[in-house]
């Protein structure tokens, strides 16, 4: 059953995250409030996943926690399983280029 609980933070994590971080929302209101925080602390936490998913995962990490130890573990967790899956999914970020090494002519 822990598992269950774990999976779901990190799909809430996830989605919570993206929606803030890349989605326009309903009406474009999510861009219109990243286009509003401009380039300040807030906008630069907004435009990116990694540390979103950090400030994110906090909440949840404490409503799933039973003691402070598992809160603590849970909260890194929670956004590295956010990352990974955003790392899956995200197609912008493709494959890495094939190496290529082409020996002199003699």
């Amino acid at each position: 059953m822990r598992f269950y609980w774990l999976g779901l933070g990190i799909l809430c994590v996830w989605r919570i995250t993206h929606l803030l971080q890349a989605e326009d929302g309903p009406w474009d209101l999510l861009v219109r409030l990243r286009q509003r925080l401009g380039a300040g602390f807030w906008g630069s936490l907004l435009d990116c996943f990694y540390c979103l998913s950090l400030w994110i995962a906090a909440p949840f990490a404490y409503l799933l926690g039973d003691g402070w130890m598992e809160r603590l573990l849970l909260w890194p967790a929670l956004s590295a399983g956010a990352i990974l899956l955003e790392r899956v999914t995200n197609r912008e970020h493709g494959a890495p280029p094939a190496a290529y090494i082409e020996d002199k002519e003699d």
